[in-house]
């Protein structure tokens, strides 16, 4: 199939205000944290943040971990250390992880807080600006680190305006930022990436052709739970039109004439991809830097 097909452009107005906005409120910060998806730590990665955070200390987080593959979620969090970031891994659902959030903001600045404590500002805040696109949870975190609901969270991507400071305690404070995509995916895989988590519009893209990359991705990489949700029998190198012919052939979607609504199939393995009725999958692993860059 070609990808090329897939390729995305899509950068409205208030994204590049917003980026003005980053740059400009970066002079107010101490750190940035980027919350990143944990079933594409590299497709969730807006390539703009490190040039805009320049010299900053920064901080990732593998948000989402409830949906991703653990033992994949543990490699990307080995390999941001080894890179010089702080990483952490969080599943807001539950909370689990969010606990660790403070103290590696503080181990993150430790040098800043023995400076403020050596000149006897003790107690003074600090000070991270929180960064992500649209869809990586990153209001739910904000709320659940806080303790309070103080940033909005909707399930749908670019939700999230304006900036605003949301208090963790006396000494921790944490500037929300709205989700910003970047101009253009040089590489069309990464805008299917997206796609395929819900962090770009649906509608943008073939709902079909969609499915049939993703549905190719999970039977090369994850084929056993394909096996066991839809009971396809399919060779080890079928192409995703063949798969998803055999998804819908295996539910019984049909459509007059007695052929398979490969529409209804493409939707349904959307949505139970994204509502993890499939498996935790993780996409992408640290090797992708490897090939990109």
């Amino acid at each position: 199939m070609d990808q090329d097909n897939l390729n995305i452009q899509w950068y409205p107005g208030h994204m590049t205000k917003t980026r003005r906005q980053m740059e400009e409120d970066l002079k107010l910060v101490d750190a940035v944290c980027e919350i990143l998806d944990a079933r594409i730590p590299y497709s969730s990665r807006n390539p703009d943040i490190a040039s805009i955070c320049g010299s900053k200390p920064r901080m990732v987080i593998l948000n989402r971990t409830d949906l991703a593959d653990p033992a994949e979620t543990k490699r990307w969090a080995e390999w941001f250390r080894s890179q010089g970031l702080a990483a952490i891994q969080t599943d807001c659902k539950s909370k689990k992880g969010v606990s660790s959030f403070q103290p590696a903001v503080r181990e993150l600045l430790a040098e800043k807080l023995q400076r403020y404590r050596d000149k006897g500002q003790v107690g003074r805040s600090l000070r991270v600006m929180v960064v992500g696109i649209p869809n990586v949870g990153k209001s739910t975190f904000i709320n659940q680190v806080s303790g309070r609901k103080g940033a909005k969270a909707e399930n749908r991507p670019g939700v999230t305006r304006g900036k605003q400071w949301v208090s963790v305690d006396k000494e921790l404070l944490l500037l929300d930022t709205p989700g910003i995509l970047w101009p253009k995916f040089e590489d069309p895989r990464v805008g299917m990436m997206l796609a395929y988590t819900g962090a770009v519009k649906d509608g943008v893209l073939d709902v079909e052709e969609l499915a049939c990359h993703l549905v190719e991705m999970l039977w090369q990489r994850y084929p056993q739970n394909l096996k066991e949700r839809y009971k396809m029998d399919c060779p080890a190198d079928a192409p995703g039109w063949e798969l998803l012919e055999e998804l819908g052939r295996r539910r019984g979607f049909r459509i007059s004439g007695g052929d398979v609504d490969l529409e209804r199939a493409a939707k349904v393995l959307l949505d139970e991809y994204r509502g993890c009725k499939i498996g935790r999958f993780t996409l992408e692993g640290p090797e992708v830097y490897e090939v990109t860059e």
